[in-house]
């Protein structure tokens, strides 16, 4: 993977913006790699990401941070810049459905995700010698239905312990208390199996069979307080007919939703969306 910074950039849309930030760059001898830039006339909120060859430039983040910032005070930005070789911390939970979680620890394994997994919380003891093979440590915290606030004050702890960056929810059947969402706004990513905003909730199989549906589907988002419906990042489906029961939904499902998990994580781990309001732009 080369290596490169990743300059995010959204403000309100004006004439100039493109250029003031590529003479920034360009005057430093920075090379850009990849660039791309979204202007939205709903709301007049422009958006940028801008992949630069690190060694182009002759500074490292900290410069260039301080160097962007009058820049970015001119335009009234909401910006970050990351490097490309610093892998984000990447904490799963999960329950018993073992499709999603085993997915992301392959294309880990396998080097197509390039993040660190410091640890696996699960409200259930399955998974653990799956996870423990891929030499990650495994934290049981089993779940008090009379007590539910004691279970997420530990989850709470171990992703704080492990400085966690992002919390991907790979089939974790449980929903997250208000101030945990609130806490790591835009970094905890779901995956629901259906395609949102059609059957919210628990058993959307259920649901989508008893609707005689054609399409089902998954849909990956981040968290908020309010069940099911945070920023989509990405959605797909598949066709199914009258004779596919329930099971044959589940079945069927699985494959959509380890796709669009997959996805919705490496869009997010290299910086490609871009949260405005209730929406993503995905660069």
């Amino acid at each position: 993977m080369e290596h490169t910074y990743r300059l995010v950039i959204s403000c309100p849309d004006r004439v100039g913006i493109v250029a003031k930030v590529g003479e920034f760059v360009s005057q430093h001898g920075g090379w850009i790699v990849e660039a791309n830039h979204y202007s939205d006339a709903a709301s007049d909120w422009f958006f940028m990401r801008h992949c630069i060859r690190a060694d182009s430039l002759p500074f490292g983040l900290q410069d260039f941070r301080e160097k962007f910032q009058p820049i970015a005070d001119e335009f009234g930005m909401e910006w970050a810049i990351t490097d490309s070789q610093s892998p984000k911390k990447m904490v799963l939970l999960a329950s018993k459905d073992s499709h999603c979680l085993a997915d992301l620890l392959h294309r880990w394994h396998s080097k197509e995700l390039y993040c660190d997994i410091p640890c696996v919380i699960s409200n259930h003891e399955d998974l653990r010698s799956m996870v423990e093979w891929h030499g990650i440590p495994f934290f049981h915290v089993p779940v008090d239905k009379n007590n539910k606030a004691e279970h997420f004050a530990k989850v709470s702890r171990i992703i704080a312990e492990h400085k966690a960056d992002a919390i991907v929810l790979a089939r974790y059947m449980q929903i997250l208390p208000a101030d945990v969402c609130e806490t790591y706004e835009g970094r905890v990513i779901n995956i629901h199996h259906s395609f949102l905003p059609s059957f919210v909730g628990a058993k959307p199989y259920h649901q989508a069979a008893e609707r005689g549906v054609k399409l089902i589907g998954a849909t990956c988002h981040y968290v908020t307080s309010e069940l099911d419906a945070g920023p989509i990042i990405d959605q797909d489906v598949i066709r199914i007919s009258h004779k596919d029961k329930v099971e044959d939904m589940v079945r069927l499902g699985k494959d959509v939703e380890k796709m669009v998990l997959s996805r919705g994580v490496r869009f997010h781990l290299e910086d490609r969306v871009l949260r405005h309001g209730n929406k993503t732009i995905v660069f």
